[in-house]
């Protein structure tokens, strides 16, 4: 597995074999050696998994959990493609306000690593479903977002009249607003709740 570690701190992209043939093919998404190997720790205890399907041009995001309690992801795609947005909005943080996309796809299926604190958004290039490993179980009123058509983040996202988003995503704050009004992570309590999230990991 190829493992890359994105310019937002401590999310990290991996890139695992694909095994085609006749029939189909076989990839791993998640192989608990190579992150071990890339994070010092295994996967956190996984408590939530998630399966979003969305139709070609839908947006999401960029979406982020009140911290604490916070919540850590391993996102893949499971069918379609999607481009994949990582956006640091924890304050303090050394790449506050930065991102990076990646396009994932089912064909030659990744996984990514979202860090406790860290926003997620994607595009929909296809008919396309997300699945989800989450360390922590929703609950609709720790679940934030910030305008994934904040100019001045400037994620690729063009508003024209074929994205698709939810009231939700459409009215959400700018990231300035977001700071502004309190509700971004902090980026060293971020830290502080994804370290107790493996220490408890380590006690299960």
């Amino acid at each position: 597995m190829d493992v890359r570690e994105l310019k937002i701190a401590g999310a990290f992209h991996f890139v695992p074999q694909n095994f085609a043939d006749a029939r189909g093919h076989l990839a791993s998404p998640y192989q608990e050696a190579a992150f071990k190997e890339a994070t010092g720790h295994a996967l956190f205890p996984i408590r939530q998994t998630n399966h979003s399907q969305s139709r070609r041009g839908v947006a999401r995001g960029v979406h982020f959990t009140t911290t604490p309690p916070g919540m850590a992801k391993y996102v893949h795609c499971s069918q379609g493609s999607t481009l994949d947005m990582v956006v640091d909005v924890r304050v303090g943080s050394p790449t506050f306000g930065q991102w990076e996309s990646i396009v994932l796809n089912a064909e030659h299926p990744s996984g990514i690593y979202l860090p406790v604190g860290v926003g997620h958004a994607f595009v929909a290039l296809e008919d396309t479903v997300i699945t989800y490993l989450l360390s922590e179980g929703y609950k609709a009123e720790n679940e934030k977002a910030v305008s994934v058509l904040d100019p001045a983040l400037g994620l690729p996202v063009s508003d024209d009249e074929n994205l698709i988003l939810s009231e939700r995503d459409r009215v959400a704050p700018t990231l300035a607003e977001a700071a502004e009004q309190g509700l971004l992570p902090d980026y060293e309590t971020s830290l502080r709740v994804e370290r107790s999230l493996y220490e408890k990991g380590a006690d299960a």
